[in-house]
């Protein structure tokens, strides 16, 4: 099969097939739910989340959480 002068949906259906064929339906699914794009604008939504926050307020909760972390392991 030669990709140049295949369509691009054609590409498409050997790509799922040949994903298919070599790691499996679950394989290929998760495989492709690492290219999902996603929505919304991330770098607005993280202004929103940090800008009001003081850097000693998340150094702080960073730090708790690591601790709780390791009283549970």
């Amino acid at each position: 099969m030669n990709a140049q002068m295949m369509s691009l949906e054609q590409i498409r259906i050997a790509g799922m097939e040949a994903l298919a064929r070599e790691l499996g339906i679950v394989g290929m699914v998760r495989f492709l739910q690492q290219f999902e794009t996603g929505h919304g604008d991330y770098s607005k939504d993280r202004r929103k989340w940090l800008d009001d926050q003081e850097l000693d307020a998340v150094v702080k909760r960073i730090r708790e959480k690591r601790k709780d972390y390791k009283k549970s392991k």
